[in-house]
């Protein structure tokens, strides 16, 4: 697929800030803004952390009133943006403050919406109807997986249908996003193996999606680098600090790509399933990915061979290349310990409303294999095998 001459814009409205203790940074920034109050929405776990203290605590000595949102769910859920909407016009919020992973910021990003122009959050899948300014949001991204703290799309859950939307819209981009590898050290290894597939995957994806274009090409396959070269390494050695940065670097600029680019029938699949089972959306990917690009193969040889070249695998010809790619993710879902698909709660009476719902993702157009609702069921069969 050669996109050299077609037609593309690219645009990053978030500023990034990179590096050891940035968020430091953060007070200066929201006053720089002409901020005096956030709500920061986050999810228990990382109410809990330490790190959340030291944050709420550097923004109350620097003069910023604070208000905490804690409910998030995984799978942010439609209550869960429209009760944190009603607690910031409540306290008078005026900006937002993500803290987390891909969940609390993306409900963030909804919120951001629904606390400024009212209304319920489905009705902000059509981004023609965000019309009107929205909250400022900022992030702190905990986990190397989502890039959600660059995108400018929240995943919501509509609790009615069971069903994964998305909201996506330049104007509720991240503000600024404040990236600390630091705060990734004390994730498990499960979950930094989840994140770190779900980051590959939104490599992946963008690199063979329809809508790639030379620029997010050049972030999802150095993405593609990053992640196959420390992702067992951050997996096996928490506390290693070089595989950690690889890791949030990779997450980073993997979110930049998919963010210009689009996913595909993993994250169809994978929203599917999380719509309906709740299943955590990583694991979702990770497991999905190797299946998907199986059922891809034809389709996507000369792009999936140049993702082996990024692995820093050697092959003879386009199809051995291809191959290898598929080959080499198979592996590290192995490698890290990741769960069978038929652990995750799928059953195959469900395959029909699974398959009918991928169809239904607005990223199906962009699949380089075209995929009706028969082709998810026969890569969904697939995995009983």
């Amino acid at each position: 697929m050669n996109n050299i001459l077609s037609p593309f814009s690219f645009i990053l409205p978030t500023e990034i800030r990179y590096g050891e203790g940035v968020v430091s940074e953060l007070p200066d920034v929201l006053k720089n803004n002409n901020i005096r109050s956030v709500l920061v929405i986050t999810d228990p776990v990382i109410a809990g952390q330490p790190f959340t203290e030291d944050i709420l605590n550097e923004l109350a000595l620097a003069g910023i009133r604070t208000a905490v949102f804690d409910n998030v769910e995984p799978n942010p859920k439609d209550r869960n943006v429209s009760d944190a909407a009603v607690k910031a016009k409540e306290v008078k919020s005026e900006s937002i403050l993500a803290i987390g992973g891909g969940s609390p910021i993306d409900c963030a990003k909804a919120v951001s919406v629904v606390a400024a122009l009212g209304g319920k959050v489905r009705v902000y899948e059509d981004s023609s109807r965000i019309n009107g300014p929205v909250l400022p949001l900022f992030t702190v991204p905990t986990t190397a997986g989502t890039g959600s703290e660059v995108t400018f799309s929240s995943v919501i859950t509509d609790t009615s249908e069971h069903f994964k939307f998305t909201v996506k819209s330049p104007k509720i981009a991240p503000r600024a996003a404040f990236i600390d590898p630091l705060y990734t050290h004390s994730k498990p290894p499960m979950l930094t193996a989840a994140t770190g597939l779900d980051a590959l995957t939104h490599a992946i994806e963008a690199y063979t999606a329809k809508a790639a274009n030379p620029l997010s090409d050049a972030f999802a396959l150095y993405a593609v680098e990053l992640i196959n070269r420390h992702l067992n390494t951050a997996v096996e050695q928490s506390g290693n600090s070089n595989a950690r940065a690889g890791m949030m670097m990779g997450s980073l600029i993997a979110g930049i790509a998919f963010s210009h680019s689009d996913v595909a029938s993993v994250h169809c699949i994978a929203e599917a399933m999380g719509g309906k089972y709740d299943t955590p959306h990583g694991i979702c990917n990770a497991v999905v990915l190797p299946v998907v690009m199986e059922y891809n193969l034809d389709f996507a040889e000369e792009r999936y061979a140049r993702i082996a070249s990024a692995m820093g695998l050697k092959f003879a010809s386009l199809r051995e290349g291809a191959e290898l790619a598929v080959n080499r993710v198979k592996e590290m879902v192995r490698e890290n310990g990741l769960p069978s698909f038929s652990s995750l709660g799928a059953e195959e009476a469900d395959f029909q409303e699974l398959a009918e719902k991928s169809e239904r993702n607005g990223s199906n157009k962009d699949n380089p294999r075209p995929m009706t609702a028969e082709d998810y069921m026969t890569v969904l069969r697939s995995t009983l095998i």
